[in-house]
């Protein structure tokens, strides 16, 4: 079994053999984002199956393929689709993509999933900028041995979601004049949605929206110094009193109805930081 570090070089080798820009981002396309890719100025597409050490996704509405080409003039990786824990797959591999596009040159990872609503100020077809997380997943992706060229031991987790970012995600709101809530959210396993009790628990401990990713990939991207910027899709809402029976179709026409606003944040931030790296370079 190879180290961690090679895997990642096995990778990067593959991507680097097809595509050989540097990407600025790479893109964790959750639900209700995968219709970015139409944005995108494709210049290389792989299977996943076709990327040593890539996890493969089983999950509904997850494509499996990494897209890499340019957005808002910047080049990036952008994984159409991701695995989950419940898939029975380890967190190690799970984030191992994004250590793949960390060694590629990349600096910023952006994040996108679909979660339930547990704020009631917020509802269906919402999206929230996420401030912070909770991690219930039963797991690191940083257990065992650690791997100095990947990053330290203990890393810093005061703030995982870049503040700079945040603050931009909710001013692109404004001025494209839909609510961006601002927010935490908790992840946990799944793939079953949580009982009453425990919306009421999750919802006590300070989060305001509930999922089932995101959270490890987050972690990963603070070990080995990405800048993060993550938004979420509010696909149902989780009021314990009013609780209603998951509709998976519905969920997903849901998450459809929020694309447009996940478009908007990730286009905007990206805009944003080509915007200010021609700034650097003329200064």
């Amino acid at each position: 079994m190879l180290e961690l570090y090679d895997q990642i070089q096995e990778a990067v080798a593959v991507i680097r053999g097809v595509w050989n820009q540097t990407p600025h981002a790479g893109i964790i396309l959750g639900t209700g984002l995968g219709g970015l890719v139409e944005q995108i100025e494709v210049q290389a597409t792989l299977e996943y199956e076709a990327i040593p050490h890539f996890p493969i996704s089983t999950a509904i509405s997850h494509r499996g393929r990494l897209v890499c080409g340019l957005l808002e003039g910047l080049p990036i990786l952008a994984m159409e689709g991701r695995v989950h824990q419940y898939e029975g797959v380890s967190l190690k591999q799970i984030t191992l993509p994004v250590r793949v596009m960390k060694a590629l040159g990349a600096q910023l990872l952006l994040v996108s999933q679909a979660v339930g609503g547990m704020n009631p100020y917020y509802q269906g077809g919402d999206v929230m900028v996420i401030d912070d997380h909770i991690n219930l997943m039963g797991d690191n992706p940083l257990v065992g041995v650690n791997d100095d060229r990947l990053g330290p031991r203990f890393p810093d987790m005061s703030a995982p979601y870049d503040r700079q970012l945040v603050a931009k995600g909710l001013e692109i709101a404004r001025q494209q004049n839909f609510v961006a809530h601002q927010g935490v959210m908790v992840a946990v396993t799944g793939p079953n949605l949580e009982t009453r009790a425990e919306y009421r628990f999750l919802r006590t401990i300070g989060a305001d929206v509930v999922g089932m990713s995101t959270v490890p990939e987050v972690i990963v991207a603070a070990h080995c110094g990405l800048r993060t910027f993550g938004v979420s899709a509010i696909t149902d809402m989780c009021l314990p009193d009013t609780l209603q029976p998951a509709d998976i179709e519905d969920i997903l026409a849901t998450a459809a109805r929020a694309e447009p606003k996940l478009r908007a944040l990730v286009c905007g931030i990206l805009a944003h930081e080509a915007q200010t790296l021609c700034h650097g370079k003329q200064a």
